[in-house]
């Protein structure tokens, strides 16, 4: 089961997101990874150092594959956080929306 998501984070997936994230993936049973690409390198998405190497900036789209009996609850439960910014102040702003301009 593969789900995508664009990153709606000004800032990109950069520490505070990406605890946020590894948090969420541990709560679970499930086997979570996630790429950068659709042909790209696969991580465990329970590794806070992983997913920050992925270096995921603004906009890019990114993917997430999970396995085992709560795999569909966690990748729901991801969604919900994409979907909310990570949680991050400001986190559905984009580099040339009119709340950044200098």
């Amino acid at each position: 089961m593969i789900r995508s998501f664009a990153l709606p984070n000004f800032g990109g997936l950069h520490a505070r997101p990406a605890v946020k994230l590894t948090m969420l993936a541990k709560s679970f049973d499930a086997s979570i990874e996630m790429s950068a690409r659709d042909d790209g390198k696969w991580v465990d998405a329970k590794s806070v150092l992983r997913v920050m190497g992925l270096r995921i900036g603004p906009g890019d789209t990114f993917h997430f594959r999970a396995g085992g009996a709560d795999a569909e609850t966690a990748l729901s439960a991801i969604a919900a956080l994409a979907e909310r910014s990570f949680d991050e102040p400001g986190g559905g702003e984009t580099a040339g929306s009119p709340d950044n301009a200098p």
